[in-house]
């Protein structure tokens, strides 16, 4: 099951309490998933829960900035759950900092 990436977008895993907030993304559906299953948004009544695929069991981070390979996908996570945070198959990065000029 894919999602619309709109950046704004509110979604929640159906294995963990992890919540996300799409920070860039696209209009074209993903197939955004936490914990090896797909996300819902956050407003879906009563999904069906499951539970947290192995090798997806790794968590998320809350306030952590999630990425894929090329940056085209970003998630802000703001609540923190067991399951890993992936598109399709392929595992989301914690977006490194950038760094501060240096000053002399």
């Amino acid at each position: 099951m894919a999602v619309v990436t709109k950046p704004g977008t509110r979604l929640r895993s159906v294995t963990c309490t992890t919540e996300v907030v799409i920070v860039r993304g696209s209009s074209e559906p993903t197939d955004l998933r936490c914990g090896g299953q797909p996300m819902v948004d956050v407003a879906a009544e009563n999904p069906q829960r499951s539970d947290v695929a192995a090798p997806f069991d790794g968590g998320s981070l809350v306030g952590k900035r999630y990425v894929n390979d090329d940056e085209s996908i970003e998630v802000l996570c703001t609540k923190a759950g067991a399951g890993a945070l992936s598109i399709g198959d392929v595992a989301l990065t914690v977006k490194g900092a950038k760094p501060l000029p240096a000053s002399d």
